[in-house]
């Protein structure tokens, strides 16, 4: 037997929405207030720190069950604040034993949320990275930045990973459709760039959409070349995508890959484990525990559940 397939192994990949992440001081220049201590939200340090565990918890669990449990190899965050709730999360945590190290961006977010990746440095060696700015359209707000990284895998192949949280539907799907279509065009611009510089590029792409499967921006990535490995993913506690609004699931979260990824794709799911979800009292069925419903502090985890995405390297 080839001794590179002895070596080969499951590179897991996470993706989620952590819903707000916030820490508990006020940056002069965001509007974060909220989620301070004085707010309506009561964002103080103990539901803080419950909140940080509380990803962390759902990030080790991603891993597996029983004797097949190992730490993801990498994972992709939207909704976080700063740098020093990365730092927390990745030192001061449960995750303090995981030993991750992570990158992220620093945009011009009008509420000072981010996207950031953390990764393994034992099976991903970092060889570069930068965040790429989105030109806002007239009259959209400020959006935040996509996060690129490159690095070798234990294969010595070079993954090259974006992370993206494109802009809300608020005020409407149709109105706002061409904010997240900027973001799509940035982020294949991009994309073309590392296929121009190799010639069968490993890419994966992953991050809160805002938008499903069926919808213009993810449409348009898929037919320049891109597949969303997530588009079927479903879970095995009662979970049918990532998102559940007003009883309907949908997954507004998405994994996609190049096509020479796509040899190395094992399969991907949406983790519903039992404590990361609750009963959906007006619809039916479940729903994701998330932290807030309104003002009404809940002590949950996200209004998002993690995908999981299994690659052979």
């Amino acid at each position: 037997m080839n001794i590179l397939c002895l070596l080969l192994g499951i590179f897991t990949f996470v993706e989620l929405n952590c819903e707000n992440l916030f820490d508990t001081r006020h940056d002069s220049l965001k509007h974060d207030m909220e989620f301070l201590p004085d707010s309506y939200h009561y964002w103080n340090k103990g539901r803080y720190w419950k909140k940080l565990n509380h990803i962390g918890q759902e990030i080790i669990a991603c891993g597996g069950e029983g004797k097949a449990w190992i730490l993801p190899d990498m994972v992709a965050l939207c909704e976080v604040e700063n740098d020093s709730v990365m730092h927390d999360l990745t030192k001061r945590s449960l995750l303090r034993q995981a030993r991750y190290e992570y990158i992220m961006t620093d945009s011009p977010d009008e509420r000072g949320i981010d996207v950031a990746l953390l990764y393994s440095p034992f099976t991903f060696q970092l060889l570069s990275w930068h965040a790429i700015r989105v030109t806002p359209l007239k009259d959209m707000k400020p959006t935040r930045d996509i996060l690129y990284a490159a690095g070798r895998v234990i294969t010595g192949d070079t993954l090259h990973v974006f992370v993206l949280h494109a802009p809300s539907r608020s005020g409407g799907e149709l109105a706002t459709r061409p904010n997240r279509m900027v973001v799509a065009r940035r982020l294949q611009a991009a994309v073309d760039s590392v296929r121009r510089c190799s010639s069968k590029p490993h890419i994966l792409v992953a991050g809160d959409f805002n938008d499903y499967t069926q919808d213009a921006s993810l449409q348009y990535l898929v037919t320049r070349g891109l597949t969303d490995i997530s588009a079927s993913a479903t879970g095995t506690h009662g979970a049918k995508a990532t998102y559940k609004y007003k009883g309907e699931w949908g997954s507004l979260d998405h994994v996609l890959c190049s096509a020479p990824l796509l040899s190395r794709f094992r399969g991907c799911i949406v983790a519903d484990f039992p404590f990361l979800l609750t009963d959906d009292e007006v619809y039916g069925g479940v729903q994701p525990l998330r932290n807030f419903r309104g003002a009404k502090y809940l002590n949950g985890f996200s209004d998002h559940l993690p995908l999981v995405a299994h690659f052979e390297f």
